[in-house]
C-alpha cells in the first residue's frame, strides 16, 4: 500500500472511528492526521509539523470575523431581534396561504441575514413561530418541517460562517462568496415557500388573513428596520470595500450592541455572558480549523488531492458528471459531518478538479454551501433536523415524513443553482469583484 493508501486509510478509520466511541469532531480529525504525518516523515519531524499547522491554520487576520460574527449573533438573539423580523415578515406574507408558515420562511432569510447561524434561525425563530402556528391549528409535524427545511438559507445569505470557512481554505473574495450567496438563498426559501403554498391551498383553515392596516404593517416595518440596517451597513460595507470581512464583523458587534441596548433587552451587566457564549460557540469552529489544517497538510503530502484528480479525470470528462459525482458525494458525506469539517475536508480535494473543469471558486463555494445545507437537515441524523423537531414538540421520526417534499424539491433547486453558475456569480460580477469565466 502507498502513501496515498496508507493516508486514507488512516484518516477514514480513524475520523469515523473516533467519532462513532463519542471523541469529538475536532479531536477524531486532527489526531488521525497527526499519525500521519508522523508516519510519512517520522517522529519528530511529524510532531512538529502538526504543531506548526496548527499554529498556521488559525494565523489568520480573516478568521477573527468568525468569533466576531458569532458575538453579534449572540446579541441580536438576546436582543428580541426575532419577535420584530417575525412582525415585519408577517406584514409581508399576509394574504399568502398559509400565511404563518410562510412568515416562518421568511423571518428564517431575514434572521439568517444577521445571526449566520442555521442552528440558531432554527431554534429562535422555531421557538416563537410553532406556539402561534399550533394554535392556528397547524400540524406540528408539518410545522416543525417548515422551521428545520427553510432555517438552512443562513448558510448561503451572509453573512455566513461557514462561507467564511470556505474563503479561507479557498482563497475566494470573502466579498464575492457574500454577494454570491444572496440568489441561491433567495432560491432556497422561495422553494419551501412554493411547497408551503401547495400544502396550504388544499386546508381552507389556513388561509392567509390579509394584509395588516396600512398603519400596523408600517409599524412593523419600522421596528424591523433598525435590526435590518445591519445587513445595509456590513455587507454594504464590505461590498464596496469601505472595510473587509473582519472589520465588518466589528462594526457588527457595536452595532448589535448599542441596538440592544437601546431597545433594552441587554444590559450591561449581560456582556459578560454573551462573551462567555459567543466565546464558547467560536472555540469550536476556531478549533476545528486548527485541526483540519493538519488533515489537509497530510493529504497533500501523500499526493491525495491529485490521485483523485486524475482518477475523476480519467472517468470522465465531463464537468456535468463531475459536479453530479461531487454533489452525490458531499450529500452522503455531509449527513455525519457538520458543515464546518465538511468545508475544510473536502476544499482542498474538489477546488482544483473543479478549477480544472473549468468551475469558479465562488460558484464552486455556493454549490458547497447548498450541498451542506441539505446535509444538515438530512434524515436520520443531522443537527438542524433534531433541533426544529425539539423546539416543535416532536420526535424526530415525526418530522422526517412531512419534511421529505421539502428535501426532494431543495435537491432539484441545488440541480439548478449547480449548472447555472449564473445564479452564484451574476451578482459578484455586475459588482465587479470577480470576472466570471467565460
Amino acid at each position: 500500500m502507498g502513501d496515498a493508501g496508507l493516508v486514507a486509510l488512516i484518516l477514514v478509520v480513524g475520523m469515523f472511528g473516533l467519532m462513532a466511541i463519542g471523541v469529538s469532531v475536532s479531536v477524531s480529525i486532527g489526531l488521525p492526521s497527526a499519525i500521519c504525518l508522523v508516519i510519512l516523515m517520522g517522529h519528530e519531524s511529524g510532531i512538529f509539523t502538526s504543531a506548526q499547522k496548527i499554529y498556521n491554520g488559525v494565523d489568520s487576520f480573516a478568521l477573527l470575523a468568525i468569533p466576531l460574527f458569532v458575538l453579534a449573533g449572540a446579541i441580536m438573539n438576546q436582543g428580541g431581534i426575532a419577535s420584530r423580523l417575525i412582525d415585519f415578515a408577517k406584514a409581508i406574507v399576509g394574504p399568502m396561504p398559509g400565511a404563518l408558515a410562510q412568515t416562518n420562511c421568511v423571518t428564517n432569510m431575514l434572521f439568517s441575514t444577521i445571526s449566520g447561524s442555521s442552528l440558531a434561525c432554527a431554534s429562535a425563530v422555531g421557538a416563537i413561530m410553532s406556539p402561534e402556528m399550533e394554535k392556528d391549528g397547524y400540524d406540528m409535524r408539518f410545522a416543525a418541517a417548515v422551521n428545520i427545511a427553510s432555517a438552512p438559507a443562513g448558510m448561503m445569505i451572509p453573512p455566513s460562517n461557514t462561507v467564511i470557512v470556505y474563503a479561507l481554505v479557498s482563497q475566494a473574495s470573502v466579498g464575492a462568496l457574500f454577494l454570491a450567496g444572496y440568489i441561491p438563498g433567495i432560491l432556497w426559501i422561495l422553494t419551501c415557500m412554493v411547497l408551503v403554498h401547495i400544502y396550504a391551498r388544499k386546508r381552507p383553515e389556513l388561509k392567509g388573513k390579509g394584509f395588516p392596516p396600512f398603519k400596523d404593517g408600517l409599524k412593523a416595518f419600522l421596528r424591523a428596520l433598525p435590526s435590518l440596517g445591519l445587513i445595509v451597513v456590513v455587507i454594504g460595507g464590505i461590498t464596496i470595500g469601505v472595510f473587509t470581512a473582519t472589520e465588518g464583523a466589528g462594526i457588527a458587534v457595536v452595532y448589535a450592541l448599542v441596538l440592544s441596548l437601546i431597545y433594552r433587552t441587554v444590559r450591561v451587566q449581560d456582556i459578560p455572558q454573551l462573551l462567555l457564549t459567543a466565546t464558547r460557540t467560536a472555540s469550536v469552529v476556531v478549533f476545528l480549523i486548527a485541526l483540519s489544517s493538519i488533515m489537509s497538510y497530510a493529504m497533500v503530502f501523500a499526493n491525495i488531492p491529485v490521485l483523485i484528480a486524475d482518477w475523476l479525470t480519467g472517468f470522465t470528462s465531463s464537468k456535468i458528471v463531475f459536479l453530479l459525482i461531487m454533489a452525490i458525494i458531499l450529500l452522503i458525506i455531509g449527513i455525519p459531518l457538520d458543515a464546518t469539517p465538511a468545508v475544510l475536508i473536502f476544499t482542498p480535494i474538489f477546488l482544483p478538479i473543479a478549477v480544472e473543469y473549468g468551475v469558479h471558486p465562488v460558484h464552486l463555494g455556493m454549490m458547497m454551501m447548498f450541498n451542506m445545507g441539505l446535509a444538515i437537515i438530512s434524515p436520520p441524523s443531522a443537527p438542524v433536523l433534531f433541533v426544529g423537531a425539539r423546539v416543535a414538540g416532536k420526535k424526530v421520526e415525526d418530522v422526517i415524513g412531512p419534511l421529505m417534499p421539502f428535501f426532494i424539491a431543495l435537491i432539484v433547486m441545488l440541480l439548478v443553482v449547480q449548472y447555472v453558475p449564473a445564479l452564484s456569480l451574476w451578482l459578484p460580477t455586475a459588482a465587479g469583484m470577480i470576472v466570471a469565466p467565460a
